[in-house]
């Protein structure tokens, strides 16, 4: 059997965690198989379809490193294909006309299907008397649409979400009426949040845009949507895509409810992160302070500087932003609670302002040199290194927790380390 798959979102929302995992387990399939993986965009609600969720759509795939081997094809651009089925179905007696719209009548039966994932599946068909095909508006209905491009678009295996279980015997039905070989059903099952409530806004972020938009690379998030529901053996986690092609193996996604842990999401990201070379690294991050309209001060080179330092501290490419917002700004923000703690003591004051008197008269601004005069004032004055460690690191960030504070005061650099001394200084009594 050719192995095709499709991908049928609705543009009337951001691309769902959910359904950007459905997509990639139809195309891991896919590929795993020498296979095409189609995009069909299920548009028939006209009202409600919107071409910026069209684009999120794209976006996202493009994002997952998806690329459709067909489509997108429209279903708002085949209205007439399934009017041709229904009244086809009309004329032979086994749908009829109705309040402006064609339905088909269920006679009561049992109906089995085989899913790849759950064995047999056998439903009662009391449960629904008849199915509308077309609705009074000349749209069709979502399972009769979908019924008619699988077969046309001779779809092979339908990789869906365990909430369409109960739409599939309904769509048997419909390709046995129409005459046509139904494909091989696999229902994966649902993700679930904290709560094990079926992943909602209350857990956060649930769109794949949101994450993408939060500095998740793309391979990484890829990695961990395979791995909900699906693992690739022996308790791996960190695995690239091109093996989690070669590993998928359809039969092997487990049945139960898959737990999204964000921990382990950010936990994974970070190993993405760290393996990127450090001047792709730098280029993600200058994109993202320019949108923000910060001030790249030291040029590329700098740049490739703070993604050195930064790099192994970081969970997402967001933490530019909301940790190292220091490295950008004329003056850091400080912390009120770093301040009350670590500039307020007694004594602080002086301390900083004599070490901006000798960090102004080294002979170059390397973490070394840097280092043995901080140690050097901290041993003269009988401190502890930590307690005049401390309140620099402050002055300078405005946090208690920074990178390493010499090579941070050596990327600083000179002058901008004895302004921030200085303002520090002036923010606390003598």
């Amino acid at each position: 059997m050719s192995v095709r798959v499709r991908f049928a979102p609705s543009p009337t929302g951001n691309l769902h965690v959910g359904s950007g995992r459905t997509a990639l387990f139809n195309w891991l399939f896919a590929k795993h198989e020498g296979g095409a993986f189609i995009l069909r965009i299920e548009d028939t609600d006209l009202k409600r379809s919107n071409e910026v969720y069209l684009k999120d759509i794209n976006a996202s795939l493009a994002y997952l490193g998806i690329t459709p081997d067909e489509g997108p094809i429209f279903q708002s651009q085949r209205i007439e294909i399934y009017r041709q089925h229904a009244d086809r179905l009309v004329q032979q007696g086994l749908a009829r006309p109705d309040a402006g719209g064609i339905i088909f009548p269920v006679t009561p039966q049992q109906i089995t299907f085989k899913d790849v994932l759950h064995g047999d599946i056998t439903v009662d068909t009391s449960l629904f008397e008849s199915l509308v095909l077309m609705k009074s508006d000349g749209t069709p209905t979502y399972s009769f649409a979908c019924v008619v491009d699988d077969a046309l678009m001779k779809i092979s295996h339908v990789i869906r979400g365990d909430d369409h279980i109960a739409n599939t015997p309904k769509q048997l039905l419909l390709y046995r009426a129409l005459g046509y070989e139904p494909p091989v059903f696999a229902h994966i099952p649902l993700i679930v949040g904290a709560d094990r409530a079926r992943l909602s806004k209350r857990q956060g972020a649930t769109s794949v845009a949101e994450y993408r938009a939060a500095g998740y690379l793309g391979p990484a998030f890829f990695n961990y949507l395979a791995l909900l529901g699906w693992s690739p053996g022996n308790n791996r986690e960190y695995v690239q895509p091109e093996e989690i092609v070669k590993l998928f193996d359809l039969k092997k996604v487990k049945k139960a409810a898959a737990f999204f842990d964000q921990k382990k999401l950010d936990w994974l990201n970070a190993q993405y992160i760290k393996a990127l070379p450090v001047e792709e690294l730098a280029r993600l991050l200058t994109e993202r302070v320019k949108d923000k309209g910060w001030t790249v001060n030291g040029g590329p080179q700098w740049m490739v500087k703070v993604a050195a330092l930064v790099r192994d501290r970081m969970r997402v490419l967001e933490d530019i932003e909301e940790d190292h917002a220091f490295l950008f700004q004329e003056m850091p923000a400080y912390q009120p609670e770093a301040v009350e703690q670590f500039l307020k003591p007694e004594g602080v004051r002086a301390r900083l302002v004599e070490l901006k008197s000798r960090l102004g008269h080294l002979p170059d601004f390397e973490p070394a040199t840097i280092e043995q005069a901080v140690r050097g004032l901290a041993a003269e004055q009988q401190l502890a290194p930590k307690d005049l460690i401390h309140p620099v690191r402050v002055a300078l960030t405005g946090r208690q927790v920074s990178p390493p504070l010499f090579e941070l005061m050596a990327l600083l650099g000179c002058d901008r380390v004895l302004k921030r001394l200085e303002h520090a200084a002036g923010l606390v009594p003598a």
